[in-house]
């Protein structure tokens, strides 16, 4: 069955060969620096397209965020780009960590070249996620700095066990078609703010 282009359906259309950016995470809420990070991202990994994975929940946060459809809206209004989508993928297929996401959509896009991208933030903590070796094993990974990550995020465990697999900046733009493990940690300009500071300053609540 032909799957259709329409974010209503929550799977779009993605040709084999193409480069496609998954920037998974709660988006609760969706911010001016996750606009930067995918624009760069773009640009930097020649990527054909992305996808925001807004995600039902994150197993390592004890706190419920907004609800799904909320944030999808929100992301939906914050980021517009004909090459940037946002997907209720995860919570379509019924997964909960990334690397189950990813068996699912490498089974349903055969031939499509994923690339993970996250900010430095979470590769501080990588190795705390579910089969994160897995991961970085089976799909290339960019890393976008954020202002203050960058040391702790060079330091990690992840960085250090894999540090031999990693493209220097100036390679970046062939990590989608690198042979993994393979990753790239950027340092871009950032919006220095988060999620979290919109929370606290009451711009965005649960409900």
């Amino acid at each position: 069955m032909r799957i259709k282009r329409s974010m209503t359906c929550g799977f779009p259309y993605l040709r084999p060969g193409m480069r496609v950016g998954l920037l998974g995470g709660s988006f609760d809420p969706p911010h001016r620096g996750h606009v930067q990070i995918s624009l760069a991202a773009l640009r930097r990994f020649n990527l054909d397209r992305m996808l925001w994975l807004v995600s039902p929940g994150n197993p390592l946060k004890s706190r419920a965020p907004a609800t799904l459809e909320r944030r999808v809206a929100a992301a939906r209004e914050m980021m517009q780009h004909p090459r940037i989508e946002i997907s209720d993928i995860e919570a379509r297929l019924g997964t909960r960590y990334t690397a189950e996401t990813l068996r699912h959509l490498r089974a349903r896009y055969p031939g499509v070249r994923f690339v993970w991208l996250m900010g430095a933030d979470n590769l501080t903590h990588f190795h705390r996620w579910k089969d994160w070796r897995e991961i970085l094993e089976t799909v290339p990974v960019g890393v976008l700095a954020r202002p203050g990550d960058r040391i702790s995020a060079r330091l990690s465990p992840a960085a250090k066990i894999y540090g031999q697999y990693r493209l220097k900046s100036s390679q970046s733009h062939l990590l989608a078609g690198a042979e993994t493990p393979a990753w790239c940690f950027l340092n871009v300009p950032m919006v220095d703010t988060s999620s979290t500071e919109i929370r606290a300053r009451g711009d965005w609540s649960a409900t």
